[in-house]
C-alpha cells in the first residue's frame, strides 16, 4: 500500500518537472521568436529600406537629414540601432536620410536684421536654426553679429543656419575665471561668456587651411581640420581672472 503511495508520488513529480521543463521551452521560444536583428539599411533608398524592414517586422522613421559626399541624395546615410543588434519584432528604427553632397550656398547674414536674415535664409533653401543674444553696442538689438556656418562655407553637415544676434548691452560687476572654450561652436561659446558678465571683441576668423596664428598669451589654436564656426582660440586663456571690462577675444574657423 505504501510502495503504490510513492510510486504515485514519484509519478506527479515527474508529470510537474516535464510540465515545467516544456513551459520553459516554449516561454524561450517565444521569446526569442520575437526577436529579429536589425539589418543594415545604410546605403538603401527609403523604398527598399521600408520593404527590408516590413519583411523583418520592425518600423522606420527618418529623425533627421544631413549632407553627405559619400551617400547619394534620398539613401540611409546612418541609423540607430546599429545592424546587428538584436531587438523585437515591431521596434522603431531611425534614420538619417542624406541629402547628398552640399549643392546650397551660405549666404552672408552678417549684419543684417533677424527678420531679413530668416527669409534669406528660406529663399537660400535653408533652415534657421538655433538663436543667442549677445549684449553688444556696437550694432542696433536684433542685428545679426555672426552665424554657424560662416558665409560661403564648404563641407557642412546639415542645411540649418544658426545666428547671434546684438541685445542691448548689459551691466555686469565682478570677476570670473576664464572657461576653456576652443572647441566649441561660437554661437555657444559666445552665449555662455556674455551669461558669465563677460564681454566679447570684435570676432576674428581664421582659414584653417592656413598655419595658425600665434596671438601671446592666447590658448592654443586647435588641430587645422575644425569644423566652420568652431573656436580655435582664446585670450585671455583658460584658467585667468577677468571681469566686464577686459574684452575677451576669440578666433573662429572659417
Amino acid at each position: 500500500m505504501m510502495t503504490g503511495f510513492f510510486r504515485f508520488v514519484l509519478v506527479v513529480l515527474l508529470l510537474m518537472v516535464v510540465a515545467m521543463a516544456s513551459a520553459i521551452v516554449t516561454m524561450h521560444f517565444a521569446i526569442h521568436g520575437a526577436e529579429v536583428t536589425t539589418p543594415d539599411f545604410t546605403g538603401m533608398t527609403m523604398l527598399d529600406a521600408g520593404r527590408r524592414a516590413a519583411a523583418a517586422g520592425l518600423s522606420l522613421h527618418v529623425e533627421s537629414k544631413l549632407y553627405s559626399a559619400d551617400i547619394p541624395e534620398g539613401r540611409v546615410a546612418e541609423q540607430s540601432p546599429a545592424a546587428g543588434t538584436i531587438v523585437r519584432r515591431g521596434w522603431r528604427v531611425w534614420l538619417t536620410q542624406s541629402l547628398g553632397p552640399q549643392k546650397l550656398a551660405i549666404p552672408n547674414l552678417t549684419g543684417q536684421d533677424q527678420r531679413l536674415a530668416m527669409i534669406e535664409i528660406r529663399r537660400a533653401g535653408l533652415e534657421s536654426g538655433a538663436t543667442a543674444d549677445l549684449p553688444w553696442a556696437a550694432a542696433a538689438p536684433g542685428t545679426v553679429v555672426a552665424q554657424s556656418p560662416q558665409a560661403d562655407a564648404t563641407g557642412v553637415a546639415t542645411p540649418m543656419v544658426n545666428l547671434l544676434l546684438a541685445a542691448s548691452p548689459a551691466n555686469t560687476e565682478g570677476g570670473e575665471v576664464m572657461p576653456n572654450v576652443v572647441g566649441e561652436i561660437f554661437t555657444a561659446a559666445a552665449l555662455a561668456l556674455t551669461r558669465a558678465g563677460l564681454r566679447l571683441a570684435p570676432v576674428q576668423s581664421q582659414d584653417v587651411h592656413l598655419p595658425p596664428v600665434n596671438v601671446p598669451g592666447a590658448a592654443a589654436a586647435a588641430t587645422p581640420v575644425s569644423p566652420s564656426g568652431t573656436v580655435i582660440a582664446q585670450n585671455p586663456p583658460a584658467g585667468y581672472r577677468v571681469d566686464a571690462t577686459m574684452p575677451i577675444q576669440l578666433t573662429v574657423a572659417k
